[in-house]
């Protein structure tokens, strides 16, 4: 079963708009999503660039989503634990420890990474705190991922 995530700001495989990277405000893309099935009791979401020259560098992390959610508002405050959407929680990014929330592109110069956007519909609620890693969320996520989509944007500098 396939999610369809989709943003206002970009669209799949196009550039990411300045204000959503490390090079202008900073601020989270807002994005929407159709398809959850009626089972999942929670999402998640990764951003991640797989092109990043020291390997996968992980940009966001963000779960317990209710699954009723049908998008993200641009500019998800960087914190731990949001009031919107509701008792959802952030993880670290790959930036300098203890830093949570979104954090946008900030390529070195040359060609354009791929920064992929993963949301996942879960079949049970994560026992997972705030500030927890990538791998911590996929291990969590293990054998309760009902559907899932993603939504690819590009960035770079010259």
């Amino acid at each position: 079963m396939s999610i369809t995530v989709t943003s206002t700001a970009f669209t799949a495989g196009q550039t990411i708009p300045k204000r959503h990277t490390g090079d202008g405000e900073d601020l989270s893309p807002p994005l929407s999503w159709i398809g959850v099935p009626a089972g999942a009791k929670e999402l998640a979401l990764i951003m991640e660039d797989p092109d990043a020259p020291v390997g996968l560098w992980v940009h966001w992390v963000l779960c317990k989503v209710p699954p009723g959610t049908a998008g993200l508002a641009e500019g998800v405050p960087k914190s731990p634990t949001l009031t919107e959407p509701a008792g959802a929680i952030q993880g670290k990014n790959s930036w300098s420890s203890g830093n949570v929330g979104y954090r946008g592109p900030a390529p070195p110069p040359g060609k354009p990474h791929r920064y992929i956007f993963r949301l996942y519909a879960l079949n049970a609620p994560l026992d997972v705190k705030p500030g927890l890693t990538r791998q911590q969320l996929l291990t969590a996520t293990e054998g309760h991922v009902l559907a899932q989509g993603e939504l690819t944007g590009l960035y770079g500098r010259r």
